[in-house]
């Protein structure tokens, strides 16, 4: 992949009937402190990052990610990660942290996180955010972004979570919702939550795209793509897919490679046809007046990087095989996906359990199905039960790695930022620190800016938290 990349996740918090439902939002409280104050894996934030964030609500970890509460949820940022094989490996250490608070609090049984976009009670939806660092001479022409947006709004045919049943969102004007059909199923958890397709201020007008330019690193060289529309997933396999494909249109765009007359009419209905059809025609309608099937745009695009990026890895070579195995798949054999494919994986659960239990969709036993389809308990979630294909189930298996937890990548920012993090919990409470993600801090007047997310700042970091501080009215030689 070569693209530092990273993915933020919102937790849905899910209780038994056995623990009070007023417990909901003190859980993830519970999980965030235990993880800071008990089994040290990382360091709490001193400081007010914003006014939704005061001091204590969460920090950066051992492994250079972030963890805070973020509205009630729980939210895990991973660290900054340079191929594909490692990014999967660090957002699967998110569920690996919040689970194992879960058991060493004795709650597993009665507390359960939940890594999916939709809470089907209240039809609100939490978000599964990707990052993607790009050049700042990148060219973001109205007919580029709009090919962007194509292959953003298509892809979900194979990156989708599904989810039962449907929500109506109020637009951001607040205009009131227009009947529509009964939807049974559909591909994705978010499309139905999008209501714009570029948009800078998101909590209330989520979009496809955030265009709020805040690169976390040297403005001058970079800009940091920042994407609303993907759905959390449960298959590592599904999550390569996403985050892969995504990286290679972006070397495309950056190449000056992307398709022409591959604008849609409008992106933000494309991706609430594409999630609803349930023919899985995935028909949408061009700028142009044409119209083309999903599958389609996801072949030109697949064809384009095969011409212009093979060989650059072997990680790029095994993301152009699979994708172009999954589109073949999605053609002529959805069981093979199994596994793989989050949806069609929730939709064969799904229907096998209507068939044996007599079911019909509108039945409310489904909506428990599809939420502990995404729990992230190995005991407990459904898609931990599922044996996919052997070259699915291989790649599921060798991205799980214990050490992610605490354990930063090599390779990256993320290594020089957790050596600032084992370093300030290793003196907790001796010394003021600040920590972001392109910079550390030991008071508010001395700072090193890390402002490269391709170096790693080893030796900077080190020489950086050597010097003698001045504390009160002391200076302190470290020891």
């Amino acid at each position: 992949m070569d693209r530092v990349v990273g993915i933020e996740t919102e937790y849905g918090c899910l209780l038994s009937e056995e623990e009070p439902q007023i417990n909901s939002e003190l859980w993830p409280a519970k999980v965030k402190n235990y993880l800071f104050r008990k089994a040290n894996a990382g360091t709490i934030d001193l400081h007010y990052r914003d006014y939704e964030e005061p001091p204590g609500n969460g920090g950066f970890l051992l492994n250079g990610g972030r963890l805070y509460l973020d509205m009630g949820h729980i939210e895990y940022a991973s660290p900054e990660c340079l191929h594909l094989h490692d990014l999967v490996t660090y957002e699967l250490a998110g569920d690996d942290l919040l689970q194992s608070s879960l058991i060493a609090l004795g709650a597993e049984g009665r507390v359960s996180f939940i890594k999916n976009n939709v809470d089907h009670h209240t039809g609100a939806t939490f978000g599964c955010h990707e990052n993607y660092l790009m050049k700042r001479e990148a060219q973001f022409t109205p007919p580029i972004l709009g090919t962007l947006l194509t292959f953003l709004a298509t892809r979900q045919i194979f990156t989708g979570a599904g989810r039962v049943g449907q929500s109506n969102p109020l637009a951001f004007d607040f205009e009131p919702p227009q009947p529509e059909a009964q939807v049974s199923f559909q591909l994705s958890q978010r499309a139905d939550h999008i209501v714009n397709d570029i948009y800078q201020w998101v909590q209330f007008n989520r979009a496809i795209i955030n265009a709020r330019d805040e690169p976390l690193a040297d403005y001058r060289k970079y800009r940091r793509l920042h994407l609303l529309i993907g759905d959390s997933n449960m298959s590592p396999f599904a999550t390569a897919l996403k985050i892969g494909t995504t990286a290679c249109v972006l070397s495309l765009l950056e190449d000056g490679c992307l398709p022409r007359n591959l604008v849609l009419a409008d992106a933000v209905r494309s991706t609430r046809d594409i999630s609803r059809d349930p023919a899985h025609q995935w028909i949408v309608h061009l700028e142009n007046g044409k119209t083309i099937g999903a599958l389609d745009v996801q072949w030109e695009f697949h064809e384009l990087a095969r011409k212009n990026l093979r060989n650059r890895s072997a990680e790029t070579n095994w993301l152009l095989e699979n994708w172009r195995f999954v589109l073949e798949a999605l053609e002529r054999n959805h069981e093979s996906l199994i596994g793989g494919v989050d949806w069609i994986t929730k939709k064969w659960l799904l229907e096998t359990f209507m068939e044996e239990e007599k079911l019909r969709w509108d039945h409310p036993w489904l909506q428990s199905i599809d939420l502990e389809y995404h729990n992230i308990d190995p005991v407990r979630g459904l898609f931990f039960g599922i044996t996919p294909g052997k070259g699915i189930a291989e790649w599921n298996n060798s991205v799980r790695r214990p050490s992610a937890t605490h354990v930063p990548p090599a390779n990256t920012r993320a290594s020089g930022r957790a050596q600032a993090v084992a370093f300030f919990q290793s003196r907790s409470g001796e010394i003021p620190y600040v920590i972001n993600w392109d910079s550390i801090a030991c008071d508010s007047r001395d700072f090193l800016v890390m402002g490269d997310p391709f170096q790693t700042y080893n030796e900077e970091v080190e020489k950086f938290l050597a010097k003698p501080r001045v504390i009160g009215n002391l200076i302190e030689e470290q020891r």
